[in-house]
């Protein structure tokens, strides 16, 4: 069966995620492919969205935080500060999901403007909830696709700390979680060296050679010794994802 490698990234990324856990879904890739792990091998997942949405199982993908079907499918719905400082900081959040604008070699993400700071090119959202996120969750997964304009060397600007500037920044840091074990992008798998915590690719996706990587990357970037191949999609997969961006797109264009 045909498929992108867009539904490549989501049904990748949405494998990472088991049905035991806690899961703080950033809007975008990473709630399309929270959203499909729930709707396939993960239905007891407990999804939790910025607004205060707990337990949360949309029939179509939210456009924000503040999108209705997020609260009208929640458990429950709690207050911003509980979220933050009772799920949050007191630990019980398993996966913070992430996307970005920018990520680099440290798994540092730039959410916040592209060029410098004090006349940017681009200025982009900012950080919401994902600094405090990526601070406290036990670890966090990012979702982006890949390209120079992505993965570059250096953010220009680091909205959430991976592992900082020179990789060491949650060294001897306690009261925080193990930061970013892994990003999925359209094309690899990527997970942070255990004693540098520069990202090396893990895995290659179907069709992915490492020189399309390397072209799209913007750092030299490391390959794993053992080196996989991502398996690709089952039909099973690719229906449900598709059922569920028909839905989401019918949906937000007003057509039910």
């Amino acid at each position: 069966m045909e498929f992108t490698s867009s539904e490549m990234m989501s049904i990748t990324a949405a494998r990472a995620l088991s049905n035991d856990l806690i899961c703080f879904v950033g809007i975008g890739l990473p709630s399309e492919a929270a959203n499909l792990a729930r709707l396939t091998h993960a239905p007891d997942i407990t999804l939790i969205y910025e607004s205060g949405t707990l337990q949360t199982r949309p029939d179509v993908l939210p456009l924000s935080i503040g999108d209705g079907e997020l609260c009208q499918s929640a458990l429950t719905t709690v207050s911003v500060p509980e979220m933050f400082r009772y799920w949050l900081q007191g630990g019980h959040i398993s996966v913070g999901f992430l996307g970005t604008a920018q990520i680099d070699r440290f798994a540092n993400l730039n959410t916040t403007l592209i060029g410098d700071y004090r006349e940017p090119k681009i200025r982009l959202p900012g950080g919401g909830g994902a600094p405090e996120i990526a601070t406290s969750a036990q670890e966090v997964f990012i979702t982006v696709k890949h390209s120079r304009r992505t993965f570059v060397k250096d953010v220009d600007f680091v909205t959430t700390v991976g592992f900082g500037r020179d990789g060491k920044a949650r060294d001897n840091v306690p009261n925080i979680g193990r930061g970013p074990t892994l990003v999925i992008t359209d094309l690899c798998i990527l997970k942070p060296d255990p004693d540098t915590r520069e990202l090396v690719v893990t895995s290659l996706h179907p069709n992915v050679t490492r020189e399309d990587v390397i072209e799209a990357t913007g750092w030299d970037i490391r390959f794993a010794d053992e080196l996989e191949i991502t398996p690709a999609p089952t039909h099973e997969e690719l229906a449900v994802l598709r059922s569920l961006k028909e839905r989401t797109h019918a949906h937000h264009s007003g057509q039910q």
